[in-house]
Parts: C-alpha cells; structure tokens; sequence
C-alpha cells in the first residue's frame, strides 16, 4: 500500500470519527470518551503526516510509532464506547475495524523501516 493511500485512509478515519462521536450521548462521561477519542484518533493521521516528511529514518520511525500510539489509543475508546453501548454501535463496529487494520498497516511499516535503518544505517531517507 502507498503512502498516500494510507494518508487517505487516514483523513477518512479521522472523517469518519468526526460524524461518529455526534452520536455520543452528551452526558459527562460520553463527552469524556468523546474528547479522548476525538483527540486520539485525528492525532494518529496527523502523527502520519508528519512521518512522511520526516528528515531521517529515525526520525521517521519515532513519528510513526506516534501514530501507531495514537491509533492503539483510538482503538481503545471505540471499545469503551462499543461495551458501554455509547453511540452509533453499528458504525463504532465498523470505526474499530478500521482501526485495527491501520494499526496493523502502521506495525507493518515500522517493521519495515526498523529493516531498513539496520540495513543502510542512520543516514537520509531514500525518498523512491
């Protein structure tokens, strides 16, 4: 998969989170899971971006493994959400399957870099 396929996947999560949380009911502890999700999820593609300019290897592992967090943090909320049956359950189901294949997407690419960097070093990154 494409870097820029994976980053319109991102903002499509990030879309898609936008309209799910509408749905949260706005009690104190849904607007808490709301603003933790919120947060989380539109971080993680933001964290992406700013891997895909990154300045070194290195550097994008660190941002990577960001949004890795971030989307493992997303994920999280939506459980929460799902188990305490806050919100659109349907569109959460399918929020969180989203969630765990860009997690897994993300996983992937570190691995992948982390081969990389001990293959060339801590040099530039190879922009191909």
């Amino acid at each position: 998969m494409r870097g820029d396929d994976i980053a319109e996947r991102m903002v499509n999560f990030s879309v898609e989170i936008l309209r799910f949380v509408r749905s949260i009911p706005k009690t104190s502890n849904g607007k808490h899971m709301e603003s933790q999700l919120f947060r989380a999820a539109t971080s993680c593609g933001a964290n992406y971006e700013e891997a895909r300019g990154a300045e070194s290897i290195a550097d994008f592992i660190h941002k990577l493994s960001v949004a890795s967090k971030e989307i493992r943090e997303a994920h999280y909320w939506i459980k929460v959400i799902l188990r305490s049956e806050s919100g659109n359950i349907e569109q959460a189901k399918r929020i969180c399957a989203e969630a765990d294949e860009l997690g897994a997407i993300l996983t992937s690419s570190i691995k992948t870099a982390k081969k990389r960097k001990s293959r060339i070093g801590t040099g530039e990154m190879n922009r191909d």
